[in-house]
């Protein structure tokens, strides 16, 4: 990094807005009891450039912009006698916007790079939510000119969807005026949801809920080993698997993001032994009325179950179709009528049961929900791309309450998964299987609408370390039966490793 940085602050003054105080909403209490359980805080970051020829007041009055607009980022917790906090949003105050000035003789590459180095790293840095806005920002500037800015926000404060809608307002304006007539903040939202029709709509949701907890298992993946756990994270990329993912969804009329999930649901149970999974997916609601330009966290988990075994793929997409378009329209609750719905459950049926594996679509966020799915490919355009390949292995992770989470990033022209989970539940072969599972399946099914999903619970030299070459033998048949690919889809695992190399990080 570059030497001789001056940093300093200029404290952007805003008032006018909006305040007051209100219960969290549904969307914050579902982030912040994640956040009580695993210790972690998953604030988010954005950047931007800047104009040409950009002053630190063209920067603060963007901010100030920000600030006045959406009352979320001028939102603190009040911790009182109440079993939860509540969020009091501050109708004035002043804001510490950071400015690092680097050297004129520093070379222009090297502020980028501090750029890229703050975008990642300062979302790690701690949010103190009683006295701290849930926002933070910097500007960078060189030779006179501010040329980036960099920001980091809490989750208590906006979803994806938020951080995009915040991007989006910091490119348009640069006055800090309010043009548009006033749409719903994170206030309105809370007082609706103490409204009696919210009330009830959070009810029957939950008997959908109930439907789906009563009978599953006390953990999705079988009971801990008992010693403590410990967590690994790995990422896998399939340029591949997009085309084939891409090729499903027009072949079905479905999505890729739902085609995506269908994949993945088949390659977890093709590698564990599980064929039918109650899984939480992250259903984005800025469908519903006066949330879709809100600045708040609105997205929640919803719940599906997928019977995988002795189906084809395409039957596999249809029930994943169907099951989230239902999990779609109940992802809507407060999240204290579920936990008194499971506490409930709990107790009648004699034990502690959670649904311990979770899928966040990122891509969710901004996908049309059917759009069109793109160019069509042909099978030998698949099999030259099964050669950038790549699984990473990533290390250690903080501590979770699932014992897999998979997040589907929104990386372009790649099917990339950055997957996390619990050592005492799932080997490393079972998860090497799984990632690779998601290519073998996506691509075995690409132009085949009769691929079988081959789900079957594993035994002996099929489980552990072992997965990986049960898993590609026993879809070679079904993958040869692709027109095209014959040579590249039933790749044996030392093939595939030759393919896609696997890198430790």
């Amino acid at each position: 990094m570059p030497d001789g940085i001056d940093r300093d602050k200029t404290l952007v003054q805003f008032g006018g807005a909006e305040s007051g105080a209100e219960p969290l909403t549904w969307g914050q209490k579902a982030i912040f009891d994640d956040m009580m359980e695993s210790g972690g805080q998953f604030s988010m970051r954005g950047k931007i450039d800047l104009p040409a020829a950009g002053t630190v007041a063209d920067a603060a009055a963007r901010v100030h912009g920000l600030l006045v607009r959406h009352a979320s980022l001028r939102m603190r917790l009040s911790v009182g006698q109440a079993a939860r906090p509540c969020q009091e949003v501050a109708g004035s105050g002043q804001f510490s916007l950071d400015i690092l000035t680097f050297p004129d003789d520093a070379d222009r590459a090297d502020v980028t790079r501090y750029r890229d180095h703050l975008y990642v790293t300062w979302p790690l840095e701690r949010f103190d939510f009683q006295h701290d806005w849930p926002l933070r920002a910097a500007v960078l500037r060189h030779r006179g000119a501010c040329l980036h800015l960099v920001f980091a926000l809490s989750h208590l404060a906006a979803d994806g969807g938020g951080i995009l809608l915040l991007l989006a307002d910091l490119l348009a304006d640069g006055t800090g005026t309010v043009k548009d007539p006033r749409h719903p903040d994170v206030l309105d939202i809370a007082r609706n949801e103490q409204t009696p029709q919210l009330r009830q709509l959070s009810g029957r949701t939950m008997r959908f809920w109930e439907s789906r907890l009563m009978n599953i298992p006390p953990q999705t993946f079988g009971e801990s080993s008992g010693r403590s756990s410990e967590y690994r994270q790995a990422r896998f990329s399939s340029a591949a698997a997009h085309l084939a993912v891409l090729a499903i969804s027009n072949r079905t009329g479905t999505d890729p993001s739902r085609v995506t999930l269908a994949i993945i649901a088949t390659a977890i149970s093709r590698a564990t032994g599980v064929p039918v999974l109650t899984l939480k997916v992250m259903v984005n609601n800025r469908f519903r009325p006066g949330m879709a330009d809100v600045i708040a966290p609105v997205a929640q988990n919803s719940v599906i179950t997928l019977d995988v075994a002795g189906a084809s793929v395409d039957e596999v997409v249809a029930r994943t179709r169907a099951a989230t378009v239902t999990a779609g329209m109940r992802a809507y609750y407060d999240p204290d009528d579920l936990n008194e719905v499971t506490a409930r459950l709990d107790a009648e049926r004699g034990y502690p049961a959670r649904v311990t594996c979770r899928i966040n679509d990122q891509r969710a966020m901004i996908m049309r929900p059917n759009a069109e799915s793109g160019p069509r490919s042909s099978p030998e355009q698949i099999q030259r791309k099964l050669e950038e390949t790549a699984l990473t292995w990533l290390g250690p992770r903080e501590n979770m309450h699932e014992q897999v989470l998979i997040l589907i990033e929104n990386r372009q022209d790649v099917v990339s998964l950055h997957m996390m989970w619990d050592v005492s539940c799932l080997t490393d072969g079972q998860v090497e299987a799984l990632l690779r599972g998601v290519e073998v399946v996506a691509v075995a099914a690409a132009f085949d609408h009769e691929a079988p999903t081959e789900v079957l619970p594993l035994k002996g030299s099929c489980a552990g370390g072992n997965a990986v070459s049960c898993l590609t033998r026993g879809t070679d048949q079904a993958m040869r039966r692709t027109s095209g690919l014959r040579d590249g889809s039933g790749l044996s695992a030392e093939a595939r490793g030759r393919r896609g190399r696997a890198s430790s990080g």
